[in-house]
């Protein structure tokens, strides 16, 4: 090893700090009123979010039912879902937990509405019913039967003088009810398929609705009679009114705008009077997403748009629509991942998806990048930490700069692409540094391109101005400097070594190979895997190379001779991932058994395994500074550990520290006879062994002093353990300090030598402590069951030495009689 590795301490501990998990998988997605909470569908769940920093705050857990709407009040005080066990359940928001639950219809709930007062809420099923509910008191209030389809949306009317509902259905059909008079006023006909979308002006006068017949419709609505059709041309799934001085930036005629989203996943405004489309929002390239829901946040004056594919996309209302934010609900299997940026906030994240994801670890906020055509299977950073390399299913190699100090829709650039792969691009490395500009990609077509990075010199140096320079040309077509077929099979993983000189391909074949970059020549192949190469890490301080494979097994190769040092075994399943730590001093590795686990190099020995997943895990990805890493897998969630060595170095030395205060402190009181705070303290000091000794020595010194008292004067006094202040320390013990001195007495009094002082203090225990206090203990019923059969075998080990004690009595009383009769003897000779 080098001399500068030696002063780096090796890692022997790491603790999960952050997980990035999926917080909307499909279905409703809620706003409270004041725009402080978003409420998003989570398999069974609902998910509780913080708008300002997408962290979860709660989960509100379902009855293990889909959810198939909810909606919250207006003052945010609750929250009404219904899931498919047709159940209406009231959840208060202050405490996250369920208030009421009540049973709706026969039939499931689609669609659900609020009024304004918080009072009522309106259920549109499955069977065309329409219920309103009090909410507070948990009885249905109305029940409207009419319509000929399933309820596809219910909306109740903003005036609070008449209290009206609106409802529509599949058929098209829309029905406006009277709440007071019970029954349905009138029957909107114009839609022609499922409407999805109702929403009032400002002034409530005017009602807007739209749907999948490709149209929004605009009624009057104190007439009852539509205005105004304006075709769309494609299906909608969401349209409302924005406010007038949203409105006024797009020059609308009277200030009145309409927004829509649907099939075509773009946000389109129309003038609500004319008729006429004022905008049009871009469409991201290769993006393929669709909108399933809109909604309008007048505070912040922003549109939040959610896609078929859950995410979350802000777009602000007043400034061209241009995205602001974006929230990522799910993130199927995570393939690969790196850290990027000069602070390695941010992580670089490839998922079963073709866009690339660029998550902000402090706020969770995530940059969505459109580029390729089919699913991101590897990436890789430059040393800048800003520019990355993406391959794909599609067969190119994308490379993207990302500044993400810059505004939204500038942050992620797409500068040049790598077309030449026949077949799905697997493997992707960039050179370090920027004296040498090249890119080695492998594919399952089994070749290894190297390409010039040369043309994109000015965006290496300045990755900043990516854009600028870019502009809104196409991407530049990079070019190959040579190409060769390297293994028999699929190539999984390339690594250009330091100094960018040499290269490692690692294959299905179950060799990795070592290339030469200036010639593309092979150098050496590293054989001995029994199975493929997943992965190949380099050590940054030697000659030597690492490999991970589907034998479950690590090797490491010497890149000098090409032999292999050292086999590492300890996962139970395939290797996935690799990477050196520490100066090339220790090895991460990760596995489809759901391990993360560290190796020493030197003695190849396993010191720390972690288990977080609950799947395969694919990669893993750590910072420049070691301070953190990152992992994923098939089970959709990034976990972000913290290297904890140091923070447990110095917890260890202050524990051993406080230990030794407490020893001698304890050294002291037992000095002085201070019997009850050596108790006290060895206690706490879980020492077992040290208060037996005391118990012992105390019982011993009373005995003694006992033995020297005559029998017929009073003893000192009375005490179980041989001292009252002990007796009286045991006595006033908290519940944890008693289950842990009746844990002592467990173990003494499996031992025959220390049963004596196992039953004094057992019997001091028993004398002082209800039956109650003892098996309210959380070990009660072990330590009964453990203290029971070796306290009968003490009691009949002692009940035979007191039977043997009788035969020396009976022996001693006889050999007094026989030597009495022997003195009548002789006196009797001596008479004669």
């Amino acid at each position: 090893m080098s001399v500068q590795s030696d002063r780096i301490v090796p890692k022997s501990c790491f603790d999960c700090v952050q997980s990035i998990e999926s917080v909307y998988t499909g279905g409703c997605v809620a706003i409270s009123q004041d725009e402080q909470r978003i409420f998003t569908t989570c398999n069974e769940d609902i998910a509780v979010l913080d708008m300002a920093s997408g962290q979860k705050l709660a989960d509100l857990k379902g009855d293990t039912e889909l959810i198939t709407t909810f909606a919250v009040k207006p003052d945010g005080s609750h929250l009404v879902s219904a899931s498919r066990s047709m159940q209406l359940v009231v959840w208060d928001l202050r405490t996250f937990k369920i208030e009421r639950t009540f049973k709706a219809r026969d039939s499931h709930i689609l669609a659900m509405d609020i009024d304004a007062t918080s009072t009522l809420v309106a259920t549109g099923l499955a069977d065309g019913t329409v219920n309103v509910w009090d909410i507070d008191r948990g009885y249905c209030t109305h029940n409207f039967k009419g319509h000929g389809a399933m309820i596809t949306s219910v909306r109740f009317h903003p005036g609070t003088e008449n209290l009206c509902l609106v409802s529509a259905s599949g058929d098209g059909d829309i029905r406006v009810w009277d709440l007071k008079q019970r029954k349905c006023t009138s029957v909107l006909k114009s839609h022609v398929s499922a409407v999805r979308a109702i929403d009032f002006d400002e002034s409530s006068e005017i009602m807007v609705t739209a749907g999948r017949d490709s149209v929004i419709n605009v009624w009057n609505w104190t007439r009852k009679s539509l205005i105004r059709t304006i075709p769309v041309y494609e299906s909608i799934e969401a349209a409302g009114v924005l406010r007038i001085d949203a409105a006024a930036v797009f020059n609308s005629q009277k200030g009145r705008v309409v927004y829509s989203g649907g099939e075509k996943g773009i946000v389109r405004l129309w003038d609500l009077d004319s008729g006429e489309e004022l905008f049009t929002q871009a469409k991201d390239r290769n993006a393929k997403h669709t909108f399933v829901d809109v909604m309008y946040l007048p505070q912040s004056g922003n549109l939040c748009a959610v896609t078929n594919d859950q995410n979350l996309l802000f777009y602000s209302a007043t400034a061209q629509l241009k995205r602001v934010r974006q929230i990522v609900g799910y993130n199927e299997e995570i393939i690969d991942l790196a850290y990027i940026g000069n602070e390695h906030k941010h992580l670089a994240v490839a998922t079963n998806t073709e866009q690339l994801r660029i998550y902000n670890t402090d706020n969770l906020n995530c940059e969505l990048a459109y580029g390729h055509k089919d699913i991101i299977l590897t990436l890789d950073v430059h040393s800048s930490g800003a520019i990355v390399a993406t391959g794909s299913k599609d067969n190119t190699v994308c490379i993207w700069a990302i500044n993400m100090k810059a505004p939204v829709n500038h942050r992620v650039t797409c500068v040049a692409v790598a077309v030449g792969h026949t077949k799905a691009v697997g493997a992707v490395a960039m050179a370090q540094g920027s004296d040498a500009l090249f890119m080695v990609t492998g594919s399952e077509d089994r070749t290894v391109k190297v390409w010039d990075l040369e043309p994109l010199r000015a965006i290496f140096e300045d990755p900043s101005h990516a854009a600028t320079l870019v502009g809104d040309a196409e991407p530049i077509r990079l070019h190959t400097r040579y190409t060769f077929q390297a293994h028999e099979k699929d190539i999984n993983s390339v690594r250009i070594a330091p100094g960018n000189k040499i290269f490692v391909t690692g294959s299905q074949d179950r060799t990795a190979k070592v290339w030469d970059v200036e010639t593309g020549q092979p150098l050496g192949t590293l054989q001995g895997h029994r199975r493929g190469v997943w992965n190949v890490a380099i050590s940054p301080a030697d000659r030597v190379a690492a490999t991970a494979s589907s034998d479950r097994m690590i090797k490491l190769w010497s890149l000098s001779d090409f032999e292999c040092l050292k086999t590492f075994e300890g996962h139970t399943s395939s290797v996935l991932c690799i990477e050196f730590v520490a100066g090339g001093l220790q090895l991460l590795s990760t596995g489809s058994d759901g391990l993360i686990k560290l190796w020493n190099i030197k003695d190849g020995e396993c010191v720390l395994t972690l288990d977080k997943h609950e799947g395969k895990i694919w990669t893993l990805a750590k910072q420049q500074s070691e301070e953190f890493m990152a992992t994923g897998g098939t089970d959709s969630v990034i976990h972000i550990w913290k290297d904890t060595t140091q923070e447990e170095v110095d917890r260890m030395h202050q524990e051993e520290a406080r230990t030794l205060e407490q020893q001698q402190a304890l050294d002291n009181y037992l000095l002085v006879k201070d019997y009850r705070n050596a108790v006290s303290l060895a206690l706490s000091l879980d020492q077992p062994h040290r208060l037996r000794t005391i118990f012992q020595d105390v019982m011993m010194a009373a005995e003694n002093r006992h033995g020297a008292e005559s029998d017929d004067m009073p003893r000192a006094d009375d005490a179980i353990l041989g001292n009252a202040a002990i007796d009286k320390v045991v006595g006033t013990l908290s519940p944890e300090q008693l289950d842990r001195l009746l844990g002592y007495v467990r173990s003494w009094n499996t031992n025959g030598r220390f049963a004596r002082v196992a039953q004094a203090t057992l019997y001091c225990v028993l004398t002082q402590y209800s039956s109650e206090t003892i098996l309210a203990l959380p070990s009660a019923k072990e330590l009964i069951a453990a203290l029971q059969p070796y306290s009968e075998r003490h009691f009949s080990r002692l009940d035979g030495l007191l039977t043997g004690s009788f035969i020396v009595d009976y022996t001693l009383h006889a050999m007094d009689a026989v030597g009495s009769l022997d003195a009548d003897r002789t006196d009797m000779d001596e008479s004669y």
